[in-house]
C-alpha cells in the first residue's frame, strides 16, 4: 500500500450545521500563505494526499470533506446546492484565514467552487489553480421546465432506493472500482484510496463516503452568463490546468468542447493554461509530481 511522506492530522468544524472533516498538513505556522485544497464530486479531501506528498516547500495545506462527502456529517437531505459550498467555504476561510488572503486549488467541482467563490470574494485569494474544473454545457431557459420536472422526479427515484450507491465486499473491491475508473491508477495508491474513499458498515458492506442525494441533478439550469460574470470578478491570477486526454470531450461527447472552456476563461483578466500529459480527468492522482510542481511553480 501506499505509504504517504506527509501524514495528515484531522480535526472537525461545526460549519452551518455540519461537522466538518479537515484535513491538514505541515506546519501550523507559516510565512507562506494558507494553502486550501478543494476535491471534487464523488470524492474527499484525501484525494489529495499524493500531491500533498510531492511539494517541496513546507507550508500549512488544509482539504476539507464538502458537506455530504468523507466523514463531514450534518442533517439529511435530498439534494445538494452550489450555492451552498460557497457559503461552506467562506466559513471554513472565517476560521483557518480570517485576515490573510490564500492560495485556493481546486480539482472537478472543487474547481468550479474555487471559480466561482475567487468571483465573489476576490479580496480573499491570492492565486487560484484550478484542476479541471470546466463547469457544465450552456442551456437555455426553454429548459428550465424540463429540468425543474427532472429534478422532483430523481427526488422520487432517491426516496424510493433507486439512487443507492453500490456496496463492495471489501476495500479491495473498492480499489478494484476505482482502477476501473482510472486504469493509471496503481494497485498500491487505489488501496490507499480505498481506505479513504469508503468505509465498512455494520454487516461488513464497504459504501462510499459520499451521500446518494449528490446524484440528483440540480433543480436549476447551469447559466454560462453568470458562470463568466463571476469569472470577470477574480483578481487573482489562475492557473487552468487540464488532461492532454481531453476528459471534457470525453464526457460530453461534444456537447461542450474545450474550445468553449477556453472562450469562457478569457473573461478571467489574468489566467493561463498548462496542460499534463499521460494523465486523465484525476490528473492530480495520475501525475502528481507533475501537479505539484505546476502548483508550486506558480504560487511561487
Amino acid at each position: 500500500m501506499y505509504q504517504p511522506r506527509l501524514p495528515a492530522r484531522t480535526t472537525h468544524l461545526p460549519i452551518r450545521h455540519h461537522r466538518y472533516h479537515v484535513r491538514e498538513w505541515g506546519p501550523e505556522h507559516s510565512d507562506l500563505p494558507l494553502l486550501v485544497l478543494l476535491h471534487g464530486w464523488m470524492d474527499v479531501g484525501a484525494s489529495y494526499q499524493f500531491t500533498v506528498d510531492a511539494l517541496k516547500q513546507p507550508r500549512r495545506i488544509i482539504a476539507p470533506d464538502w458537506r455530504g462527502f468523507g466523514l463531514t456529517t450534518g442533517p439529511q437531505t435530498d439534494h445538494y446546492v452550489m450555492a451552498d459550498y460557497l457559503a461552506d467555504l467562506d466559513l471554513l476561510l472565517d476560521h483557518y484565514a480570517p485576515d490573510q488572503t490564500i492560495d485556493l486549488v481546486g480539482h472537478s467541482m472543487g474547481g468550479n467552487v474555487a471559480m466561482m467563490y475567487a468571483g465573489v470574494r476576490p479580496e480573499r485569494i491570492r492565486r487560484l489553480v484550478n484542476l479541471e474544473g470546466f463547469g457544465l454545457p450552456a442551456t437555455r431557459p426553454a429548459q428550465t421546465p424540463e429540468r425543474y420536472a427532472q429534478w422532483i422526479d430523481e427526488i422520487k427515484q432517491l426516496h424510493q432506493g433507486d439512487k443507492d450507491l453500490k456496496a463492495y465486499d471489501s476495500a479491495d473491491g473498492v480499489a478494484d472500482r476505482l482502477m476501473k475508473t482510472n486504469p493509471r491508477l496503481g494497485r498500491d495508491k487505489a488501496t490507499w484510496l480505498a481506505q479513504h474513499w469508503a468505509q465498512p458498515d455494520a454487516q461488513g458492506q464497504w459504501r462510499i463516503l459520499g451521500d446518494a442525494a449528490h446524484k440528483v441533478v440540480s433543480a436549476q439550469i447551469y447559466r454560462v452568463e453568470e458562470a463568466v460574470a463571476l469569472y470577470a470578478r477574480i483578481t487573482a491570477p489562475v492557473l487552468a490546468v487540464e488532461a492532454t486526454s481531453d476528459s471534457l470531450g470525453q464526457w460530453w461527447g461534444g456537447r461542450y468542447t474545450l474550445a468553449e472552456y477556453h472562450e469562457r476563461l478569457k473573461q478571467v483578466p489574468q489566467y493561463r493554461i498548462a496542460s499534463v500529459a499521460d494523465a486523465g480527468h484525476m490528473l492530480h492522482h495520475d501525475q502528481p509530481e507533475v501537479v505539484a510542481q505546476l502548483i508550486e511553480d506558480f504560487l511561487a
